[in-house]
């Protein structure tokens, strides 16, 4: 009989830079069976949670990490032995290569699954990971196979050891999130599909439980123990944790810090009435449709403000020695979302309307906030709005996303104080700042640009050629 063959699965080329991602969980167990392309854990890169597939098919022997832990690129995912039917298959498949020192993936000879996913992965295609920019149809044709019988049911326990993790089926995506976003286990939950799969309500139902059962604990718990003696003490408090950084964290991290170490930046600021453009915008409806977004407006006044004052959607060259002008624009919007800081990008904004635009930056809004933002939707920006009125904040002095040279900044619109003709009077206001890589421009550029925008919001109707 031939022996088992053991194939090491190593982190896969990224692309995009990226050389390393966070474990968040994993979707199958030591033991478990599971098939070409089954994902099998949940990792985090500086983009985004994405999926990642197995790209060979038997029994797992090994998992490499813990949640929470980094994996670099190269280094071994998970290790997995052929399968009962690949050691009766053709004797000269035994002599199939395994994963090299490089950290290739090496499949079995004449597989064309396997080869089809070695050719993704050297190409660096983005479709070695689930979620990574891709649909759940690759670019070769091949849906993802379900999981089998086998890694879908239960398996007995060998004893009554209650840490032993048991293999579990979750169909949906969204199921398994719900599940992390509760914190809770999913190989812990009883499931009740009709194929062995756990549903959301499972997911809802165990929450109940662990929230009851969390609180009769915390009612049992005494507050007043004492510190233990070997506890971790800085300037005598106790540290609570340590938690590393996620990849994303380290990506904003070092932007920012090249941003504000590379760029000598200038702000200018200055308060606008936008009562008009508030009042308008109500007036913008159309019939059985919602109004733009105050955002759209301005990222509509932007676009035409820059027309005239481009220097400021330029790049500087990586010596500083050029300044790179462009045809248009490609506008980044600021999100905030519960992994942090993104800036994804509307590419050609200057050839859309008000109401394409106001299109394209929920679709982002609602994108980014859901974690599943393709990387290529984040770089190429050559300008930056940020409306933090959102966030209930006045103003900010912003970092600028680089490489681009300037980002405008809009604080939330709210009735204040205004003089008109020497009359106090209540006013919709907002303050709008300005952020500029002082290498390409001076103050008097950059202050004629925010006049600009400042007078559209201020009479709107010059936008749209009314006026």
């Amino acid at each position: 009989m031939t022996a088992l063959t053991t194939h090491v699965f190593r982190l896969p080329d990224l692309g995009e830079g990226l050389t390393e991602a966070g474990l968040v969980q994993w979707l199958v167990c030591v033991g478990d069976t599971i098939v070409t392309d089954q994902a099998i854990a949940e990792v985090e890169t500086a983009k985004s949670v994405v999926e990642l597939p197995s790209p060979f098919a038997g029994v797992v022997t090994a998992l490499h990490g813990e949640p929470g832990e980094t994996i670099d690129v190269g280094a071994p995912v998970l290790e997995v032995a052929d399968g009962a039917s690949s050691s009766s298959a053709d004797p000269s498949s035994a002599d199939a290569p395994d994963t090299d020192a490089g950290g290739d993936l090496r499949a079995d000879v004449g597989d064309p699954e396997q080869e089809a996913y070695r050719e993704e992965e050297r190409a660096g295609s983005g479709n070695v990971l689930i979620g990574y920019g891709t649909t759940e149809r690759s670019a070769t044709g091949r849906r993802r196979p379900k999981a089998t019988a086998a890694s879908a049911m239960p398996r007995e326990k060998p004893d009554a050891n209650a840490s032993e993790r048991r293999p579990v089926a979750v169909r949906s995506p969204l199921v398994r999130r719900l599940a992390r976003d509760l914190g809770l286990d999913v190989h812990a939950i009883t499931p009740t599909g009709h194929d062995g799969a756990v549903t959301r309500a499972d997911v809802l139902a165990a929450a109940v439980d662990d929230a009851v059962d969390g609180a009769a604990a915390q009612h049992r718990r005494d507050d007043h123990q004492p510190q233990s003696a070997n506890a971790e003490c800085l300037d005598g408090l106790a540290v609570v944790s340590r938690e590393r950084m996620s990849p994303l964290r380290k990506a904003v991290s070092a932007r920012l810090t090249r941003s504000r170490s590379e760029i000598p930046e200038a702000t200018v600021w200055v308060d606008v009435d936008a009562t008009e453009l508030w009042n308008l915008r109500s007036e913008m409806v159309p019939a059985g449709g919602r109004a733009p977004s105050i955002t759209a407006l301005v990222a509509r006044f932007v676009v035409f403000a820059l027309a005239e004052h481009p220097v400021l959607a330029s790049r500087l060259s990586d010596d500083g020695s050029e300044i790179i002008s462009f045809d248009g624009l490609n506008l980044g919007v600021a999100a905030d979302t519960e992994r942090g800081l993104l800036v994804p990008v509307i590419p050609r904004a200057h050839e859309l309307t008000v109401e394409q635009l106001d299109v394209a930056l929920r679709e982002l809004s609602a994108t980014a906030r859901s974690g599943a933002m393709p990387p290529e939707r984040l770089r190429g920006s050559t300008f930056t709005l940020n409306n933090y009125g959102g966030l209930g904040v006045d103003g900010s002095a912003a970092i600028i996303n680089h490489p681009d040279v300037a980002i405008l900044g809009i604080g939330r619109i709210i009735e204040r104080p205004w003089v008109i003709d020497g009359q106090i009077v209540a006013r919709r206001v907002a303050q709008l700042s300005l952020v500029f890589d002082h290498r390409v421009c001076d103050g008097g550029y950059a202050a004629s640009f925010l006049r600009r925008v400042t007078e559209l919001i201020e009479h709107p109707l010059r936008a749209f050629g009314k006026v």
